[in-house]
């Protein structure tokens, strides 16, 4: 029976291995997952809640031992990754909360004689791709409003942290959800894009690379139903002449390299106005030269490897091809002495007299490197924040909010941040323009792409 390993980036042992599920044990999940939906459906939203309320309750209680694999699955510091737990409880209490506004009726204006309304059903079974670099707080996003929403869920969790699948159905279960409402299978490539394109699947909600989504947008092309695609970001920020510059350092410094700068909507590239550059980088080296990078079971690390080698080496190589096109790394690896070539354990970087012509100024990173430019006004900011094929988040650090507001209205941008950056509030929509994706999630317009609207046009009987 084939098989997946997770090879852990903390010292290379395979931390788990799962079997891959076979055909008949995929259609077995469709099945139930069709037939449960049916009942789900008619469940009352106060049950529903109530449930998926005990679901929540019953993962918190194990976060300790969820934050311990998170590091061993995917290399997060121990001492970071609780709070991906406190961010899940976070996301998913509030979609609780809101979910009977976000699923009530839509009445139009009274019209004498008619009762008219609109009512958001159901899509059926929705599908979810999560990835491994976020693993509780991307499937959240689609996991609590599809349940909520009255949909059946089938998770297909990254091969990387397979574990986290099995703690989500272990609070399900605990939680007394019916078999079928939700489900997770462990799958290869081939059968994730045959399960997209069986007849049961209503929804895929896809959170991952944008080589993946696009697989995923022609998988299920030739159906009509619905794709959510959360992609990846080249995500800028602009430190204007009027910012705070320390609070600029110490929040842009976190954006970029927290997680190892393995975040979609980490800060990649950083535009800062002429007046503050120099004092900006200074400060900004000075911060990563902070970071003790290490063994993510130690609690005094806090930087960990990436999740893999090969995706140290990408960054590497991003690295190595900025200086040789003229690029100054301003950070000497051998400041870390776990920074290993060979091994999933890369020192930050921090580059200047970097350019478009560059891809570690163009192309994802993901990975603690950063470029920074000189600009020498808004409008220059403008333009070269709007200069990439991803649109998920942009920053402005400024203490003029006209101005932010200004400069906002002119980016490409799914999320714009002012003084802040690298951060979900799930009462705002989460979304992305160009290669970063389409759809939304979170907020009471995440419910709206799992539900479809159904008119009802009643006109009463004459007296």
């Amino acid at each position: 029976m084939a098989k997946i390993q997770c090879i852990s980036p903390v010292d290379g042992s395979v931390y788990a291995e799962r079997s891959l599920a076979t055909d008949k044990q995929v259609q077995l999940a469709l099945d139930r997952a069709s037939s449960a939906q049916q009942l789900w459906q008619h469940t009352p939203l106060s049950e529903r809640k109530a449930l998926c309320s005990r679901a929540v309750d019953a993962f918190v209680a194990q976060t300790n031992i969820i934050a311990e694999e998170i590091t061993w699955q995917m290399g997060r510091p121990i001492a970071q990754a609780p709070g991906e737990v406190a961010g899940f409880e976070q996301r998913a209490r509030y979609l609780i909360d809101i979910a009977e506004s976000a699923l009530a009726d839509i009445c139009p204006q009274p019209k004498p004689g008619f009762n008219r309304f609109i009512r958001r059903e159901p899509l059926g079974v929705v599908f979810v791709i999560a990835p491994w670099n976020y693993p509780y707080l991307t499937a959240v996003n689609a996991i609590l409003p599809a349940l909520l929403a009255g949909n059946t869920v089938i998770l297909k969790h990254s091969a990387q942290t397979p574990l986290c699948a099995e703690r989500l159905m272990q609070a399900f279960t605990e939680a007394g959800l019916p078999t079928g409402v939700f489900q997770y299978l462990h799958l290869d490539h081939s059968s994730t894009e045959r399960l997209i394109q069986a007849s049961e699947i209503d929804f895929v909600a896809f959170t991952g690379s944008l080589a993946g989504g696009q697989v995923v947008q022609r998988m299920a092309a030739s159906r009509f139903i619905g794709v959510g695609l959360e992609l990846g970001g080249k995500d800028p920020a602009y430190v204007r002449h009027d910012a705070d510059l320390d609070a600029a350092i110490a929040t842009l410094t976190d954006g970029a390299f927290y997680n190892s700068g393995q975040s979609c909507c980490g800060i990649e590239r950083i535009y800062v106005a002429e007046t503050l550059f120099q004092s900006f980088v200074e400060g900004m080296v000075n911060e990563v030269k902070g970071y003790r990078l290490g063994r993510p079971d130690d609690p005094k690390t806090t930087l960990g490897p990436l999740v893999k080698t090969s995706a140290a080496d990408f960054v590497r190589c991003q690295i190595e091809q900025a200086v040789k096109a003229g690029a100054r790394a301003l950070i000497d690896p051998s400041h870390f002495s776990c920074n290993q070539a060979g091994t999933p354990y890369l020192a930050p970087q921090v580059l200047v007299d970097v350019n478009h012509t560059m891809a570690v100024m163009r192309d994802e990173s993901f990975g603690p490197v950063v470029g920074i430019m000189p600009v020498s006004d808004d409008a220059q900011a403008i333009e070269l924040m709007n200069d990439s094929a991803f649109g998920l988040t942009a920053s402005v650090f400024t203490q003029d909010e006209a101005a932010a507001m200004t400069i906002g209205g002119q980016l490409q941008t799914g999320t714009f941040f002012m003084n802040r950056c690298d951060v979900l509030d799930p009462a705002l929509a989460w979304t992305g323009v160009k290669n970063s994706g389409r759809g939304c999630s979170l907020s009471v317009l995440g419910f709206e792409q799992l539900t479809r609207p159904k008119s009802y046009h009643l006109k009463r009987a004459e007296p």
